[in-house]
């Protein structure tokens, strides 16, 4: 039995067997160990006791919920749920535990569902079908990531635990892209593109699939991913080519559908499948060309080769490709220049830096220290890897959030100095200066210098989706949101399936008072992203913005319990008929979180009209180098004291342009 810390406990009634089965199969094909009792003859003491200590020691409890809970009175499932209910109330509340799911249409006020139960965020998950977006949730919830950063606006990762939280988090924007702002950086996340957006099937397109590791060791499956992103990049070297982001293409690994499928959602009339196997010094890649249009094989080959000449197999499959696909027009008959090689050629620097990459998705403090650590190891190997070095400058950046005071600056302080590192070595590439704008982002609130390092990155990667979005997130910032609006289109024709994206475009939306474009992209965020944060708080400011208190109080609701549902549900209140609720509700918001929440505490005043607390509350949250002041020029809130004077000194203190320098900007 591994670390019963680590287990998942699968509560379901024996109607729901087949679809607890394939929530059950989903996350142990990810690693993840379940205990799902599949006796057929329950009862015994022998056996209740060991359920008892199953949910005693799990890691997190997973009822099941259907109509078949709803109907049934009795059930052994029933004693399983009361018995984690009382284990959560032993759970500190910044410890995820309960992690309900509904298989059809059972509403999330059933009350035959214990009240403990119905109060944390239900994932649906209809007939058991279980996307990859609520495993990925799952094993961060495993690793201790459970995170938000307090905010009205602010849908971003909790810090580990509730002491961490502070000045420290990302600067976010009315965005809600916000979010996941650092990340955008890192390009991490991935699900659907917008109801109704229906891009054409270019001719010259194509998405390459997660290459299958076939090495039969499931540690190497970062070497299998990282050759799967270099033909994503060797590919995307070519201006004629549209080739799909990692993120969208490996949102199918394992995927059961069918080419003709997949190639409508990526909007690409090619895939390129294949498998990867290594074995001692000799790697093995077979890779296949296929038309999505009627699921033909355009072109397939088997690679065999020595391990050390994988770089020249790169642009070998490379080169195929690109022939298979006729491509005459394309600048080059070769394969560019890959920045992501180590210019010794040493292997063993590029696999470090593979498994950096591996270990820095998994978004937690662990994951970001075995990035770092690697990371490290590659720049030792090859002094002269700016690409190494532009990743351990985001890798610090990013463990520097989950740090008290002391040790982020320390982290921050080996950020500065591993993104100038790849500055010197590399100063025309486009990954050195967009560490040095994360830099300047994130540690040092210097949104003008950062402007400056991503659009001069832009320039050297105009086609990169990753900096086009972070860009946005910087125009916004500057009180731009119309052109950020365009970036991220342009970022999404070509990775069409990333929630996070969504959720800047609808937070830029909103910033405009477009607020029915800015509902469909965020609806479609929490369909595709069922497991997702601080979407339904968004959708709460939407409804705000529309007047309808009741419509808000309900989204509010919805929202995951912590601080952004606490600032959420309070924001609702404010434009109730209810003066006195509205007026205790944000008493006690404020007892709470008047250290960490001082920007969305000034943004409940602005909502209230009183803009004497307003501007009190903005100059604390200045004074606490609160990062959600990075919102201020795009927050429709604040913004109607924007022909205040007061308003205007504030912006110069932290270093924004006022609104009169915006207009002169664009």
């Amino acid at each position: 039995m591994a670390e019963p810390s680590r287990a998942v406990f699968l509560s379901y009634a024996s109607q729901d067997a087949e679809a607890a089965q394939r929530i059950c199969e989903a996350l142990r094909a990810a690693g993840i160990e379940v205990w799902f009792d599949q006796s057929e003859l329950r009862g015994g003491d022998v056996w209740d006791q060991a359920i008892r200590r199953q949910i005693k020691a799990c890691a997190l409890f997973i009822p099941v919920i259907s109509r078949h809970t709803h109907e049934r009175r009795e059930g052994y499932f029933r004693l399983e749920w009361k018995l984690a209910v009382d284990r959560s109330n032993l759970i500190s509340a910044t410890q995820a535990f309960l992690v309900p799911v509904v298989i059809d249409d059972t509403r999330e006020d059933d009350e035959e569902v214990p009240e403990r139960i119905r109060d944390v965020h239900w994932t649906r998950l209809p007939g058991g079908e279980t996307p990859p977006a609520f495993v990925e949730r799952v094993q961060r919830l495993l690793l201790g990531e459970v995170s938000k950063t307090i905010g009205v606006l602010s849908p971003a990762r909790e810090h580990a635990s509730a002491s961490s939280r502070s000045k420290r988090t990302l600067p976010l924007t009315v965005a809600g892209a916000a979010a996941v702002a650092l990340l955008v950086v890192l390009g991490i996340f991935g699900l659907e593109r917008l109801r109704g957006s229906k891009p054409g099937v270019q001719g010259e397109s194509i998405a390459v699939l997660p290459l299958t590791n076939e090495g039969g060791n499931a540690s190497e499956q970062y070497f299998a991913d990282g050759i799967s992103e270099d033909l994503i990049t060797a590919l995307g070297q070519f201006a004629g080519l549209k080739v799909i982001g990692r993120s969208s293409a490996f949102q199918f690994r394992d995927s059961k559908e069918d080419s003709h499928s997949i190639g409508a959602k990526l909007g690409v009339a090619h895939l390129l499948e294949g498998s990867v196997r290594r074995a001692g010094d000799t790697v093995r890649i077979s890779a296949e060309l296929i038309d999505t249009r009627d699921g033909s094989m355009q072109w397939s080959e088997r690679y065999d080769r020595p391990y050390k000449d994988l770089f020249a197999l790169q642009d070998e499959v490379t080169h195929a490709v690109v022939a298979a696909l006729r491509v005459k027009l394309l600048p080059g008959e070769h394969a560019a220049e890959q920045s992501e090689r180590p210019p010794s050629g040493s292997l063993e620097a590029y696999n470090a830096w593979l498994q950096g990459n591996f270990y820095h998705r998994h978004l937690s403090e662990a994951g970001f220290r075995k990035a770092i650590e690697y990371f490290t190891q590659a720049t030792q190997i090859d002094p002269r890897y700016a690409r190494a070095w532009s990743s351990l400058a985001v890798a610090w950046i990013n463990l520097g959030n989950f740090l008290p005071a002391t040790p982020a600056q320390d982290a921050h302080a080996k950020a500065r100095e591993a993104a100038g590192r790849a500055l010197t070595i590399a100063p025309d590439s486009a990954d050195a200066h967009r560490a040095r704008g994360a830099v300047l982002l994130y540690t040092e609130f210097d949104w003008r210098g950062a402007e400056t390092e991503f659009r001069r990155a832009l320039a050297l990667a105009p086609n990169d989706g990753t900096t086009k979005c972070t860009y946005g997130i910087i125009l916004s910032i500057l009180g731009e949101p119309e052109k950020a609006v365009g970036l991220t289109q342009q970022a999404l024709a070509t990775d069409p399936l990333r929630p996070d994206w969504y959720e800047d475009l609808a937070g830029y939306l909103f910033a405009l008072n477009r607020l029915d474009e800015a509902e469909r992209a965020i609806r479609r965020v929490i369909e595709l992203q069922p497991a997702g944060e601080g979407d339904y708080a968004l959708l709460t400011m939407i409804e705000i913005k529309r007047g309808d208190a009741q419509a808000a109080l309900a989204a509010a609701q919805q929202e995951h319990p912590g601080p952004i549902r606490d600032f959420a549900l309070v924001a609702a209140r404010q434009i109730g008929n209810d003066r006195a609720a509205a007026d205790t509700a944000l008493s006690t918001l404020i007892a709470k979180y008047a250290n960490d929440g001082a920007y969305g505490i000034a943004d409940l005043y602005a909502l209230r009209n009183d803009a004497k607390s307003t501007f009190e509350w903005l100059d604390r949250a200045w004074n606490n180098r609160d990062s959600d002041i990075a919102r201020l020029l795009s927050d429709p809130f604040i913004l109607r004291y924007q022909d205040d004077p007061r308003f205007d000194a504030f912006c110069k203190k932290v270093g924004l342009p006022t609104p009169a320098e915006v207009g002169k900007r664009t």
